[in-house]
């Protein structure tokens, strides 16, 4: 059994002990080691059991500790500038710099500077940085919120970019909503609808804009419909742009809905029966003020074009194909 304590004091066998010799007994003994070293190992540790502490308040009297108090007090109050921890760990609120060297779950809070190799969590919020591989959001959760930073790969249900500029290398978003900052470079294919509620987009050759002259190399159509032949029919103008009319009856155009100023609209009329009429209600203007009157005979077809001013439509008819 190893030396526990170191005697400064000595006493011969048979000589006199004066009571300074035992004060210097106890005053100048050093403890060893093996005074811990010696004992049974305690595998576990409550946060109740209890540690001896020397006061740095208190120079005369030693201190007892719970596990508990020791690691409250000084976490929170002290600064590490090299921890290294292992298994799992879990805290509160964290400041500072935090490196983690294998993997990190974060299931709610801010990173204020974050460089990731590989996370995984139910939302993330970072302030700037970049993160490798990101998967993040699942079916009943939110995703990220990305206000600055690099995401090389993102797998995410929504992800809200909410300022500055975020670098999508690959990846799906399935709903992006991009309320201030830039897309510079936005280069994928489009599955569903693509929204700028305000501002305003450069695209390549290969897309219409509604302000840029272009020149077409493949042929771009409206999607003809057909009205439906009653006493009175009905045209909607924002669906039915060029629309087909086969008339079984005599029957008065309404006056038609959602007309737009400066657009232009074609009707084709047809005869189903062969003797049908077809009159017009009074915002249709016809050259002169007389309307035209419908070729007769089974088959027979007028077009009929318009320009509306939005309030009215000014039409020309080309009659009697066959």
């Amino acid at each position: 059994m190893a030396i526990k304590f170191n005697r400064s004091q000595t006493f011969a066998t048979g000589g006199t002990v004066t009571a300074a010799a035992l004060h210097n007994l106890i005053d100048g003994t050093d403890i060893y080691p093996a005074i811990i070293t010696d004992q049974s190992a305690l595998t576990t540790v409550s946060t109740a059991d209890k540690m001896l502490i020397a006061d740095t308040d208190d120079t005369v009297n030693a201190k007892s500790v719970t596990v508990q108090e020791l690691f409250d007090d000084a976490l929170s109050a002290g600064t590490y500038t090299n921890a290294n921890l292992t298994g799992q760990f879990s805290y509160g609120t964290a400041t500072g710099n935090r490196t983690v060297s294998t993997s990190a779950s974060i299931t709610t809070g801010t990173i204020n500077n974050a460089t990731l190799g590989t996370t995984t969590g139910t939302a993330a919020t970072l302030a700037t940085g970049a993160i490798t591989n990101l998967t993040a959001g699942t079916t009943t959760s939110t995703a990220a919120n990305i206000t600055n930073g690099t995401v090389q790969t993102l797998t995410a249900s929504t992800a809200n970019i909410s300022q500055g500029s975020a670098s999508l290398t690959s990846g799906t978003i399935a709903t992006l909503n991009s309320t201030t900052g830039t897309i510079g470079n936005f280069s994928t294919t489009l599955v569903g609808d693509l929204t700028i509620s305000t501002g305003s987009a450069t695209v390549g050759t290969r897309v219409a804009v509604v302000n840029t002259a272009q020149e077409y190399t493949a042929a771009h159509n409206f999607n003809a419909t057909t009205l439906v032949s009653g006493n009175s029919i009905a045209w909607n103008l924002q669906t039915n742009q060029v629309a087909r009319l086969v008339l079984s009856t005599t029957g008065t155009m309404a006056d038609a809905t959602n007309k737009v100023d400066g657009a232009t609209y074609i009707l084709l009329v047809t005869q189903g029966t062969g003797s049908n009429t077809l009159d017009w209600d009074a915002t249709y203007k016809w050259p002169g003020g007389t309307k035209p009157t419908l070729t007769t005979g089974s088959a027979k077809s007028d077009i009929f074009t318009f320009i509306s001013d939005g309030t009215s439509l000014f039409g020309v008819a080309v009659q009697n194909y066959s």
